[in-house]
């Protein structure tokens, strides 16, 4: 197995620190506001990863923190006129239904920040004993930037170019413009928690490396995120980190790629911000995943209505490859050189590169492909391939629904219930018992319209939706 590791900018063949187990630690979200489709990006492409590595035999610890202080908290808080408790356990409780809806798995982990404040603190005072930090005459704690030799070695970015290419705000309370807050000041009626300094909050870079090296330890196998975090925020972890404990911090960075609406960049000012429950009261969870899964995680994804069309077309050709093959107990075979164990090879030698998850698909519609080939030539081959491709593409968390439930689901959008739409096939089959084909063809032509897609065979006429 091949991984992108974002520090060297290559692909490194991977293993773990210790053999059989995969450490990894995830930056989550800031819970004061629901999440977006950039955190859908994140969240699928990590779920992706770890169901990979359990696939592949790993026992994969993942932790995904949840920040749950910081100023943006503070502020939504008193906007809303709620408790900070209120406005997060509302925000964390709305998280995990998106991600539940979208089929990714809760981390083995998920600690908060308000839950590691000691270990924060401590974290703190070492960098100061070790002289990595200074306490300031305003209360706030900084870090010294310039004292870590290896500053900028995750970005390849040098000091210098940092500075004068750099928007930096002026605090007179800084040594030098470019060290960062590791404990703020407390303002006057803010939350606050006790510490050596003064009554204050963290910084938001060392929480995070307080709660990896808690729960993973010092040095551990991987560290991901979305490609806005690389700097300042991974930058500062791994200085934070590597100073207070002398290891190396994580051996492999990854870091998931954009969402870019309508081939833009998402943004409120450009009213194509999307939350992830705005993105699911419209379109099918299932179809959602599909479509970041069906880009290279570190690539960047085109969300618009044409895309989620092409995502539901794909999941209908899967669908109906597995509609009427009953797969439920089904052995499927693993050796030699039999059909399914080809696939399962091919799909873990694309997964194995990077998790290329467009190759891997690639492989499942070669599979759904034989899989309509053996339907009518062997109920018993038709199974065993119908088995692998749905345990195949459960390891990218697709294709777990019942085949009727997703062909005839998504109902409300079109405009006919399912009695009427049995109604209209009634009204056809009597058409061409009465020999009034055009009559027959209006009724499918009408139908399909609306999305409605009939299907006639010996055993009668089924039907699907299919997005207009």
């Amino acid at each position: 197995m091949h991984i992108y590791n974002t520090l060297t900018r290559r692909k490194e063949p991977f293993t773990p620190l210790v053999a059989g187990k995969v450490s990894m630690y995830v930056c989550g979200m800031t819970v004061y506001d629901y999440c977006h489709l950039g955190h859908a990006r994140v969240m699928v492409a990590f779920d992706v990863i770890t169901r990979y590595l359990r696939y592949r035999g790993y026992d994969v610890t993942y932790v995904r923190n949840i920040t749950d202080i910081d100023d943006k908290i503070l502020k939504r808080a008193e906007e809303n006129d709620e408790s900070i408790s209120a406005l997060t356990e509302r925000m964390i409780q709305a998280m995990h239904e998106d991600e539940t809806r979208l089929g990714v798995l809760p981390p083995s982990h998920e600690p908060r920040a308000t839950g590691h404040i000691d270990d924060i603190v401590a974290m703190i005072e070492t960098l100061i004993k070790k002289d990595f930090a200074y306490a300031a005459a305003n209360g706030d704690v900084y870090y010294r930037v310039r004292k870590f030799a290896d500053y900028g070695k995750l970005n390849n970015r040098q000091l210098d170019d940092m500075r004068s290419g750099a928007r930096v705000e002026v605090d007179v309370h800084k040594e030098d413009p470019l060290d960062f807050v590791l404990w703020k000041a407390a303002k006057p009626g803010e939350a606050h928690w006790h510490s050596p300094w003064g009554n204050g909050r963290p910084g938001w870079h060392i929480e995070c490396s307080a709660m990896s090296t808690c729960c993973l330890g010092d040095t551990f196998d991987i560290h991901g995120g979305g490609p806005d975090l690389t700097f300042p925020h991974h930058e500062n972890e791994i200085a934070q980190s590597e100073a207070a404990t002398g290891k190396t911090y994580v051996n492999t960075w990854m870091h998931a790629g954009a969402v870019r609406v309508n081939q833009e960049k998402m943004s409120k000012s450009l009213g194509n911000f999307f939350t992830i429950r705005d993105v699911l009261a419209e379109h099918d969870p299932e179809v959602v995943r599909f479509l970041l899964v069906a880009s290279h995680y570190r690539s960047p994804i085109n969300y618009s209505v044409d895309s989620l069309h092409e995502a539901r077309k794909s999941l209908t050709r899967f669908y109906t490859a597995l509609e009427g093959v009953e797969v439920e107990g089904v052995e499927v075979l693993s050796g030699g050189d039999n059909d399914e164990a080809g696939y399962a090879e091919r799909f873990t030698t694309a997964m194995d590169d990077d998790f290329n998850s467009p190759e891997a698909l690639a492989v499942l519609f070669d599979l759904a492909r034989d899989l309509n080939r053996a339907k009518s030539e062997s109920s018993e081959k038709a199974q065993r391939l119908a088995s692998q491709l749905t345990r195949l593409a459960g390891v990218l968390g697709l294709l777990q629904q019942d085949p009727q439930t997703f062909l005839k689901g998504n109902q409300q959008q079109v405009a006919l219930s399912e009695a009427e739409i049995e109604a209209k096939i009634a009204q056809r089959k009597e058409a061409k018992a009465n020999k009034d084909f055009a009559h027959a063809d209006a009724i499918r032509d009408e139908l399909a319209s609306l999305g409605i897609i009939l299907k006639d065979s010996r055993e009668g006429t089924t039907w699907v939706i299919e997005a207009p």
